[in-house]
């Protein structure tokens, strides 16, 4: 098996170099509009945001900066397939505008979006991340009435183009091959996911200088692409990334056997990206060792509880719960190349003894 990644450092509003209709899944987390370390950004992008930021009103500035997002948005709109799966990682905003404390719902907004254009929405996921101060507190402390929720969860929306599943051809092997365990379908399906941990914001210069590669990026840990491209895509699909970053969508895609694009407008990134590609291998090899040692784990608390496993996995030589997952396969990574910002990765079957 083969797959391809190319990248292209420009505004993703426009996405010409993708054809209409080819894009089996999108999984991003753009900037969030109001949250402060994203102004200089949208300001950049429409200089009445800044206007509307120094006279206080949010609530334009909250349009405009939306604004901007829907210009790529509409670009998805036009390359997703009839069919096909868009996960967008989203947080909303807490901000004192005018001395007054309010939320910005930018979940709403991007879910109002995709609802108009022919999105249907799914059931989303609540992304809660551990965190260590429980204690953290707004307003007014242990007195009513003028204390105000902390906000520690973010939202991974959810949204399938057009009103139709998305049709394989009848025993599409890629397709059985691509099942996820059981007991991995009743935890990434869940609408509450406490297990990832976040990441760290920060970004320093690669070349060693103090001056910072950009305040914040809108970084998520491997594990979230990694599970949303497992339940939403197959070997082979290809997954794009309009808000690229890091290229940690790319490299989820990667260790799932899915080809990616990304669109970045800083090409500073790519230089990390290069970086992780060398624990590639290492990092596709610790993924599936994790996921078989848990299934063996989990298979042998089941016998223990009475149960026995009706099915054999094909490929390994373990049980598997249900018929669907016998097909089951995961690979590993030979070698990769590049060639102008497109890299070529190889694989082979995961030998598991």
């Amino acid at each position: 098996m083969e797959t391809v990644h190319k990248f292209f450092f420009k505004n993703s509003s426009d996405m010409s170099e993708v054809k209409s209709n080819t894009i089996d899944l999108v999984i991003t987390s753009p900037p969030y509009p109001m949250i402060e370390m994203w102004d200089a950004l949208f300001s950049m992008l429409n200089e009445d945001i800044q206007q509307s930021l120094q006279e206080g009103d949010g609530n334009s500035a909250f349009n405009l900066m939306h604004e901007e997002l829907e210009k790529i948005w509409n670009e998805v709109v036009r390359v997703v397939k009839p069919g096909g799966i868009v996960c967008i990682n989203i947080g909303d905003a807490t901000r004192n505008i005018n001395k007054s404390f309010q939320l910005f719902a930018n979940h709403v907004r991007i879910t109002t979006f995709f609802q108009n254009n022919g999105f249907i929405v799914l059931p989303c996921i609540l992304w809660r991340k551990p965190t260590n101060s429980p204690n953290k507190f707004l307003g007014s402390g242990m007195l009513p009435t003028n204390a105000y929720i902390t906000l520690e969860h973010e939202h991974i929306l959810i949204f399938r183009k057009g009103d139709k599943k998305r049709k394989l051809p009848p025993g599409f092997e890629s397709r059985y091959n691509s099942a996820y365990f059981w007991e991995e379908r009743n935890k990434w399906f869940s609408d509450l996911w406490v297990d990832i941990r976040g990441m760290s914001q920060k970004l320093n210069n690669l070349n060693g200088s103090k001056k910072k590669l950009r305040e914040r990026s809108a970084a998520f840990p491997l594990k979230l692409p990694y599970r949303l491209i497992n339940m939403f895509s197959i070997y082979g699909d290809t997954v794009l990334d309009p808000f690229w970053g890091t290229g940690t969508t790319s490299l989820a895609a990667m260790v799932s056997g899915r080809n990616s694009i990304g669109y970045e407008i800083n090409s500073e990134f790519l230089e990390g990206f290069k970086l992780n590609l060398k624990e590639l291998k290492n990092t596709i090899q610790s993924i599936n060792i994790n996921r078989i040692k848990s299934h063996i784990e989990f298979i042998e608390r089941y016998k223990k509880s009475g149960k026995e496993p009706k099915y054999q996995a094909n490929y390994y030589k373990f049980p598997v719960i249900t018929k669907q997952e016998i097909e089951i396969l995961l690979f590993s990574i030979n070698t990769y190349s590049e060639n102008e910002n497109k890299f070529t990765v190889n694989y082979s079957k995961f030998e598991f003894e």
